[in-house]
């Protein structure tokens, strides 16, 4: 089915993240442009716009409005009006309002086009120094501790890179809920992109949650990123016996808590891994 001609067209535009110099050329001018802008808090967008004198009458399409609003800017599309719809930082329906325009907006046979720009997961991962060749988007999980649980058990798996978002207020218990869940693995913490006050913090998971901890409060929305399950090598029962009295000699655990740390590091049956030191011990008396 051919598209209406005389249709206007639906932009999604991202902004900055933070600073306002962040914007393409091309996003100002359409902005410029177009009819109307359909933003997520009219009050927060007015900074940028009146930073690079941009007059366009602006109108609110949030979370809580999406799909009230929706037939309101069909209906002004299908009259020909051009609209860039617009969140408060980012790439709109990013975790953010716009899946649901986007979505009856394309049903109606009505051109979507995206105007890229700034996303913070994506310059977030650029810089995070872990692997960028696969990676799986997460954005917010849920604020329900057994819900939150439940979604990373199923990616636990995943060998792609993973990527989180979440607020100041609640990273701390988040990261260690990841740790009991995934593991103390490689992390990325990128707070406050773009910002005066930025910051990233490499390390293990401990690491960044030890980091935070410091501080007395945290500030700014947060992107973390995780590295994914790596795949381990088969060890063979050589190999495990000299793992064993390698360990057996740099540790205090006792032989319950070894084969426990040993089997979930090495992914060997526990009982194989407490029969080995058991066997160890008794060559070594």
């Amino acid at each position: 089915m051919d598209r209406q001609t005389s249709f206007g067209t639906l932009y999604i535009v991202a902004t900055p993240v933070g600073n306002l110099e962040d914007i393409t050329f091309r996003a100002v001018k359409i902005l410029k442009e177009v009819d109307l802008i359909a933003a997520e808090d009219t009050r927060h967008s007015k900074k940028l716009l009146s930073h690079y004198d941009i007059r366009t009458k602006l109108v609110s399409c949030h979370e809580h409005n999406e799909i009230n609003k929706t037939p309101q800017l069909i209906t002004h599309l299908k009259n020909g009006l051009n609209i860039a719809l617009i969140c408060d930082a980012g790439t709109p329906s990013i975790s953010d309002p716009g899946y649901n325009l986007v979505t009856a907006v394309a049903k109606e046979q009505i051109n979507v086009i995206p105007i890229p720009g700034c996303s913070a997961a994506i310059a977030g991962l650029s810089v995070s120094g872990l692997p960028t060749d696969s990676f799986l988007f997460l954005g917010f999980l849920s604020k329900k501790q057994q819900k939150q649980k439940q979604a990373l058990e199923a990616i636990k798996n995943q060998s792609a890179t993973l990527v989180f978002y979440e607020s100041p207020r609640r990273i701390k218990n988040l990261i260690a809920t990841m740790i009991n869940i995934l593991g103390d693995r490689k992390a990325f913490l990128a707070r406050e992109i773009t910002k005066l006050h930025e910051e990233y913090i490499r390390g293990n998971l401990t690491d960044i949650l030890k980091a935070l901890e410091k501080k007395e409060t945290v500030k700014g929305e947060c992107s973390l990123f995780i590295q994914g399950q790596m795949e381990q090598e088969t060890i063979d029962e050589g190999q495990l016996e000299k793992i064993i009295l390698d360990r057996l000699s740099t540790t205090d655990l006792g032989t319950s808590d070894l084969a426990r740390q040993i089997s979930k590091e090495f992914k060997v049956s526990k009982k194989q891994v407490y029969d080995t030191i058991l066997k160890s011990n008794q060559s070594d008396s």
